[in-house]
């Protein structure tokens, strides 16, 4: 029984069911007002028009975004260079180039780029309460420099203020963005389909005699891949084009005939349904049946310091939740997925050294947290007093407050939201594997755009919490860069970043020089100093009365500059 069960078994294998790619939803939102349009579909198909009759290769640059789109230069390089670090294509030429020139002259495809245009519509998920309320009050600082102040907030920033506030499950999320799609979905196929010979169509008509006049060809259909995948339980993505009825085993040499529009509407749209009726059913269970240790939206609230496990969802990212007063270090081993989020960590040390496509930092306070080498984004929201040290390709830094970054990052870093008293600083750290880690995921250490900000406007559109009716936007306040006289080196533990051998031993990123200066003079003061203290003849009370008077130095400077953290929190302390 056991060996026909088995065998069964793997001539069924598992069904797989549609699933939103998360990254354009979490990591490709720009808060930039020229890129809502109120009539969607009928404007992108102008554009549409427009890019393809001066673009014969289907390429857009900059320059061109600028012309069609009506905004300035440096939006329209954020825009390509932020599509580049969404993409489902790895084999795109946007992907090979690493200088804004390579970027400009490889450009985004047309078709990914009105796919990116018209989820800009999206509306985030609204934060939900915690379940465990009493210990979020616990956890959370008692006292905050903006609380007296908060009466005097206007009611956009004291929506701001609030920041007990609970980022939404993974399959809530989900569940929302297979809506959005699902609400969507024939406008989308529309701005990737064709007229067919002789029958025109309405521009911007989704439905009616235009629309059923439309077809789609195999290579179009490749790009709803930006937006959708098949997948099963495991963390394996399969295609669109793998698992469809339609251009199946076509020779590249003789493509597949296009497919009716409406053909592939009904498609997806069952497909759709069928995914969110497979969601519900399996988030039904989940809340009825016993708590499991592996359950993707189990708080971690009791974890203690280097025991404490990523909770996570096999498609989604390992997350680390409720770490408090405690240190918590994840090695590569420990990550499962691409992607990484770190949620509702107070008074302690987060170490991810791994490498990881996306990383998400929410809610956190009083916290220091190192993120390995993130090959995509890094986005930080919602978060106060945090301490936070990457190596990334792109960062976004949302709505924080008294914030330092430390970072080695390729494109230059992008402010949005309702910001106060952030410091940029250069990276300061290294870790055995950490240059290792930088090569997997694709980030270049001669490159660091730290201080390079683009700051946007502080109302986010996709937010419904920050976009009250009849609100007017203004420019986000921007980041200081930090003094490089309180620029220190952050020493990451042996016992921390021992998990296997490396080559790095210093640094990989280039100090400007004011740093470099200040870190020359602190070492060359440090070696003064020891030097003075071995010349130096004290009797026994003198050497008493010295160690005090250091002890208190060092403790002082370890509550001015937050590193009592590391301090008390060390792993097996």
């Amino acid at each position: 029984m056991d060996s026909d069960a088995a065998e069964q078994q793997h001539s069924h294998p598992p069904k797989l069911y549609l699933h939103p790619r998360r990254e354009p939803f979490e990591h490709g939102l720009l808060p930039i007002p020229k890129l809502f349009f109120t009539d969607g579909l009928q404007s992108l198909s102008h554009i549409k028009s427009a890019i393809l009759s001066s673009t014969p290769n289907h390429r857009v640059n900059s320059e061109t975004l600028t012309r069609v789109l009506q905004i300035p230069l440096n939006h329209s390089r954020l825009l390509i260079e932020t599509i580049s670090v969404v993409l489902h294509d790895d084999s795109d030429p946007l992907l090979k180039a690493t200088t804004p020139k390579e970027i400009d002259e490889a450009g985004v495809n047309v078709f990914d780029l009105l796919l990116f245009l018209y989820i800009q519509n999206y509306k985030r998920l609204l934060p939900k309460g915690h379940k465990d309320s009493a210990a979020v009050a616990d956890v959370w600082p008692s006292t905050s420099a903006f609380d007296g102040i908060l009466s005097v907030l206007s009611p956009l920033q004291l929506v701001r203020s609030n920041s007990r506030r609970f980022v939404p499950s993974q399959g809530d999320e989900e569940a929302h963005q297979l809506s959005y799609l699902h609400k969507h979905i024939g406008n989308i196929l529309c701005l990737l389909a064709d007229s067919v010979q002789g029958k025109g169509n309405k521009e911007g008509e989704a439905e009616g005699e235009g629309y059923e006049s439309m077809v789609l060809s195999a290579h179009k259909f490749k790009h709803l891949g930006f937006l959708l995948y098949f997948g099963d339980k495991g963390s394996q993505r399969f295609p669109l084009s793998q698992n469809t009825p339609f251009f199946a085993n076509s020779d590249p040499n003789m493509p597949a005939s296009p497919v009716p529009a409406p053909q592939v509407l009904d498609w997806l749209l069952e497909n759709i349904s069928s995914a969110q009726e497979h969601l519900s059913e399996r988030m039904s269970t989940k809340e009825n049946g016993p708590s499991s240790s592996s359950d993707q939206d189990v708080a971690m609230a009791d974890a203690t310091a280097s025991s404490a496990k990523p909770s996570s969802s096999l498609r989604g990212p390992s997350l680390i939740e409720g770490i408090s007063k405690s240190s918590c270090v994840k090695q590569t081993s420990d990550i499962k997925g691409t992607s990484v989020k770190v949620v509702n960590c107070h008074e302690s040390v987060i170490y991810i050294l791994a490498p990881v496509k996306y990383a998400t930092v929410y809610g956190c306070s009083d916290a220091t947290i190192v993120l390995g080498a993130v090959g995509k984004a890094v986005r930080v929201e919602h978060c106060e007093r945090v301490h936070l040290i990457s190596t990334t390709k792109h960062i976004c830094i949302a709505n924080c407050r008294e914030c330092v970054f430390f970072l080695g990052v390729n494109q230059k870093p992008l402010i949005v939201g309702d910001n106060h008293k952030l410091q940029v600083a250069p990276y300061n750290t290294f870790y055995p594997q950490l240059e290792e880690h930088m090569n997997q995921v694709g980030i270049d250490p001669k490159v660091n755009n730290w201080d390079k900000l683009v700051i946007l406007g502080v109302i986010d559109p996709h937010d419904s919490l920050s976009h009250p009716a009849g609100g007017s936007d203004t420019q986000s306040e921007s980041a200081t860069c930090l003094d490089p006289d309180h620029y220190t080196n952050f020493v990451i533990p042996s016992s921390v970043a021992s998990e296997q051998a490396g080559s790095t031993i210093d640094n990989p990123f280039s100090l400007p020089g004011p740093y470099l200066a200040s870190q020359q003079k602190n070492h060359k003061s440090l070696e003064e100093v020891k030097q003075l203290l071995r010349n130096t003849e004290l009797d026994e009370t003198q050497k008493r009365e010295l160690s005090g008077a250091l002890h208190s130095c060092f403790k002082d400077w370890l509550f001015a500059s937050g590193n009592v953290r590391q301090l008390y929190y060390l792993p097996g302390e």
